[in-house]
């Protein structure tokens, strides 16, 4: 059976040292997973997830009277974490999700994308999708890169048209840089084609699937003295039951078929997925 994440790693790794923009990346501290997701239901095809951003300022959450404005009920004081991956010795930074079927499945032809890649094969749609996850990692390692818009500012958006032609541009120029087409050449096949060819597709997942680690709240200690314990009730943060530390241990490996997925065997040794 074909592993996909294993291949889209490895292709991930291959484009980065071809395209100037992506340079930067270190492919190690990059995990590729697989998420579960029908081939005609409406969602994302792969999603870029932070695990480097720093643990987030105090805050809390809280409750107004409409009439008086006056407040009546807030949660204890608390910060969002990240949640810490680690394969062997080494920090994941980020991580890539895929969705199978879904991903495997994408046509040229119901895409915006075709705009930009007519003339082309289905299959540059999931090599677009590949690099645009690989475009929203953020060089300066602070989370979801941001755009700029036409004049220079900041946008509030990480996605936008000037986000979209760069993807493009780097697709392109990959391409025009004649990697050896073993690379990508899984990207070709649909789904069941990939099942025909191959007896099956798998990929790594989390071993709660099809849970994976996200970020957590957690209640500040000590909480910071105030006024409103006197007028206000405080409810208490209730604590999360998210993992906060994984490693190799939580990798498994499951097939994906169209409806379902199976659990196979743990993942153990990591290898690059």
């Amino acid at each position: 059976m074909i592993n996909y994440t294993d291949n889209i790693w490895r292709l991930m790794s291959d484009i980065v040292e071809r395209v100037p923009t992506l340079e930067f990346l270190d492919m190690n501290k990059v995990l590729v997973f697989a998420r579960a997701g029908r081939a005609q239901a409406e969602g994302p095809y792969a999603t870029c997830h932070c695990l480097c951003l720093p643990e987030s300022e105090p805050g809390y959450y809280y409750w107004r009277d409409r009439r008086t404005g006056l407040l009546t009920r807030r949660s204890e004081w608390f910060v969002t974490k990240s949640p810490i991956v680690k394969v062997g010795t080494v920090t994941i930074d980020y991580m890539v999700s895929f969705v199978l079927p879904r991903f495997c499945d994408q046509s040229l032809s119901r895409s915006r994308k075709l705009a930009h890649y007519s003339g082309h094969e289905n299959w540059i749609t999931k090599l677009d999708t590949i690099v645009h996850e690989l475009y929203h990692i953020d060089p300066e390692r602070a989370g979801i890169r941001r755009m700029e818009r036409a004049d220079g500012t900041a946008s509030a958006h990480c996605h936008g048209q000037h986000f979209f032609r760069h993807v493009v541009s780097m697709v392109k120029q990959y391409l025009a840089t004649n990697p050896n087409p073993e690379t990508y050449d899984f990207l070709r096949h649909d789904f069941a084609q990939l099942q025909q060819r191959f007896g099956g597709v798998v990929g790594t997942t989390f071993r709660a699937f099809p849970s994976y680690p996200q970020r957590y709240t957690e209640a500040l200690v000590p909480q910071p003295l105030s006024v409103d314990a006197e007028y206000c009730r405080i409810d208490p943060i209730k604590p999360t039951r998210l993992a906060k530390v994984f490693t190799e241990d939580d990798l498994v490996i499951r097939e994906f078929l169209e409806q379902t997925s199976r659990r196979l065997v743990r993942k153990g040794a990591f290898r690059a997925a």
